[in-house]
């Protein structure tokens, strides 16, 4: 039987065509992957916004939260909430200032939605290591997450109820965040 070779020059045009890519495929490929990067790089462009907004729902979260455990503990101790201040609850230890059985908003650091939603230490507002800001204006507290481009636009606000039928208005505001 005799075997056949195919002659040196097409052995060596079949060999080459094999010993890698053409620039027709690798300009190809580029431009494939700048329109990917194009397409998918302004999704992921604001993380750090996305990250402060779910910061502030999560604050809201605490907020609500705690504003519910406070009245169901003061309901539970017998608390009137006909009192619009002058009595207290006890979460964990921290004596909390009521308002119609709910948590009052005050921004004394320890006491309040503040200590109650446990949104600042004795001296300081921080969550997650992150600096929160902070101004009361009467019956309303307002948190502010100080790292954000406009503070007072992401925020979380607390007004104290009204009365002892109406919940306090809790409510978030993620437009600078």
């Amino acid at each position: 039987m005799k075997i056949q070779l195919a002659p040196r020059n097409q052995r060596l045009s079949q060999a080459r065509a094999q010993a890698g890519f053409t620039l027709v495929e690798l300009i190809t490929v580029i431009l494939i992957l700048g329109v990917l990067a194009a397409v998918a790089l302004p999704r992921y462009a604001d993380l750090q916004g996305k990250a402060r907004e779910a910061k502030v729902k999560g604050v809201l979260g605490s907020v609500k939260a705690a504003s519910a455990l406070v009245k169901a503990t003061a309901m539970a101790n017998g608390t009137s909430c006909g009192a619009a201040s002058g009595t207290t609850a006890s979460l964990e230890g921290v004596s909390v200032d009521l308002n119609h059985c709910y948590a009052q908003a005050l921004g004394a650091l320890t006491t309040g939605i503040l200590a109650a939603s446990n949104v600042s230490s004795a001296d300081s507002w921080v969550i997650d290591g992150t600096n929160l800001g902070g101004a009361t204006a009467g019956s309303t507290v307002q948190i502010n997450l100080s790292d954000a481009t406009t503070p007072a636009s992401c925020s979380i606000s607390y007004k104290s109820a009204t009365n002892s039928t109406t919940p306090p208005v809790i409510s978030a505001n993620t437009g600078g965040c």
